[in-house]
């Protein structure tokens, strides 16, 4: 059975769910997936089979190379084993990775880079789908934080990851996306980085802008999770390390349960 929680509905837009969420200090859970990763009906059933136990509030689908192909199969089985309950988000990697099948794309861009590609490059071709889509299209300031560990988008970007113990500079560039327009804030160490987000990076952020901040990369413990919330996090995405050890997402689901509920929280 599918368990009653506060969700976007069809009149519930994700913006104003996440805004809303934040000024509440509820905090979410999303889980990545990387469709190159997730192959096979048997994934896709071993996912589903977690999933009733332990919905999420979101997924998230993307990656640093990805087949057009595999992209839309895993938004449709999203879809299918979520029954529509689990709004699908496009985190995409390029201006291949945009599906209206989805609910909404993090529209990011790569504020903590150099590289104009990433800055809006890659935004400018995929502007014009988007403004025929109903995506839902969330302006993301994305920022690349060094994880002790060279990672896929580093690599793909071509760009230097912020410097762990630098949180003046992160306050700066989100600040800088802030006057921009940008409505919400994406902190990442990347898939498989060895260190998670520094706490005090997240505080100093989610201070600076007071938009709804997204943390994810090297979150692989309940422990690593709940200090990405207790500094500031709205919201924290686990990928790699669900990957890794698949029991992940209901240890930390059923903590965030108790998190939200120390607060009050509904």
């Amino acid at each position: 059975m599918w368990r009653k929680r506060r969700r976007m509905n069809r009149t519930t837009k994700l913006k104003e769910l996440l805004y809303r969420n934040s000024r509440e200090g509820r905090k979410s859970l999303a889980l990545l997936i990387d469709p190159e990763k997730t192959k096979g009906q048997q994934a896709w059933q071993e996912l589903a089979d977690r999933c009733v136990d332990f919905p999420l509030d979101y997924f998230f689908v993307g990656g640093s190379l990805v087949n057009p192909e595999d992209f839309l199969t895993s938004i449709r089985e999203l879809k299918r084993i979520s029954q529509n309950r689990i709004p699908v988000v496009l985190f995409p990697g390029s201006v291949m990775q945009v599906s209206r099948e989805a609910d909404a794309i993090l529209f990011l861009s790569l504020i903590s880079g150099r590289n104009s590609e990433w800055l809006i490059g890659q935004q400018v071709l995929a502007a014009p789908t988007l403004a025929e889509s109903d995506l839902e299209i969330l302006s993301t300031g994305y920022m690349l934080v060094n994880g002790e560990r060279s990672t896929s988008v580093e690599y793909i970007s071509q760009t230097i990851p912020l410097p762990r113990d630098k949180p003046d500079l992160a306050v700066a560039t989100a600040l800088a996306g802030k006057f921009l327009g940008m409505s919400l804030f994406y902190l990442d160490a990347g898939s498989g980085a060895q260190l998670p987000v520094p706490e005090q990076m997240i505080r100093a952020v989610r201070t600076a802008v007071g938009s709804p901040l997204i943390v994810g990369g090297g979150i692989d413990s309940v422990f690593r999770a709940k200090q990405a919330w207790d500094a500031g996090a709205d919201l924290v995405v686990i990928g790699n390390g669900a990957e890794k050890n698949p029991g992940l997402i209901a240890e930390v689901y059923q903590f965030l349960q108790c998190y939200n509920a120390s607060l009050n929280v509904n």
